[in-house]
């Protein structure tokens, strides 16, 4: 039923028209895709059908694969490329649900050359030229500035330019330089202010994970960019804007429906 509904297994053209009532009840549960103009809400849902046409959905942990699901994850991974299409996309196909957070081996190899394995607890993960891993449970969770689908869905454009460093595949207008400059500087000042919120017991105003590097501030700040768009153009401003330019959308000009300006 489902691969006949989205033809997650075909290949364009191909490409399955999406129900009336499944697309109105995500924009309905997802307010900042509700808040698209019309002809947004068009041109993603047309991409929405694109991308579960091209990419393959696969579940883990005993998650059953359902239409809302795959409709869920593909729109919100739509939304960064509405305007710069699905060739940003390119190069991978796969995409894993576990039901919860899921455990991923690790290996890091030490100044003496010690090779020391570990286990971590993730909600996502984004892997160079395969799959996406995504938790079912945390991608429910979007709406209020944490959204795991459009953050490894970011690093998937990090990942288009080379080895992820929160520097994407940037257009002519934007300038290498000036976007390291502005990414590094608030970086640093995000930084920062995390310290200082850990030596004074006080919650930071965006996901401290951010600080881990900049390929996880570019991600963690395009969730932001999209999911509460003001609170990121207050802070960093010069950050948003570039973000705006790369991403070629203004998401805190749209009106959200039934509670003002976002």
């Amino acid at each position: 039923m489902i691969r006949k509904l989205l033809g997650w297994f075909s290949k364009r053209p191909e490409t399955t028209p999406l129900p009336d009532a499944l697309w109105q009840a995500l924009l309905t549960t997802l307010p900042f895709l509700g808040a698209l103009a019309d002809d947004e809400q068009i041109r993603l849902r047309a991409l929405t059908e694109d991308f579960l046409a091209e990419k393959e959905f696969t579940t883990a942990g005993g998650l059953l694969l359902s239409d809302e699901i795959c409709l869920a994850i593909a729109a919100q991974g739509c939304l960064p490329i509405l305007n710069l299409g699905l060739d940003y996309y390119r190069g991978w196909v796969g995409i894993v649900v576990y039901p919860d957070e899921f455990v991923i081996p690790r290996s890091v190899e030490d100044e003496f050359g010690v090779v020391h394995e570990y286990q971590e607890v993730a909600s996502g993960e984004a892997w160079e030229g395969g799959p996406l891993l995504i938790s079912w449970r945390d991608a429910q969770m979007a709406g209020a500035g944490y959204n795991v689908v459009i953050h490894e869905f970011a690093h998937k454009l990090d990942m288009l330019s080379g080895e992820p460093n929160g520097v994407p595949a940037l257009p002519p207008e934007i300038s290498r330089s000036a976007w390291e400059s502005v990414l590094h500087a608030s970086y640093a000042d995000f930084c920062a202010r995390v310290d200082e919120a850990e030596e004074t017991a006080h919650e930071t105003l965006f996901d401290p994970y951010a600080t881990e590097n900049p390929s996880e501030f570019f991600a963690v700040m395009s969730e932001t960019f999209f999911e509460t768009p003001a609170l990121l153009r207050a802070q960093y401003p010069a950050l948003y804007e570039q973000f705006a330019t790369f991403y070629r959308q203004d998401p805190a000009a749209r009106l959200l429906p039934a509670s003002g300006l976002q």
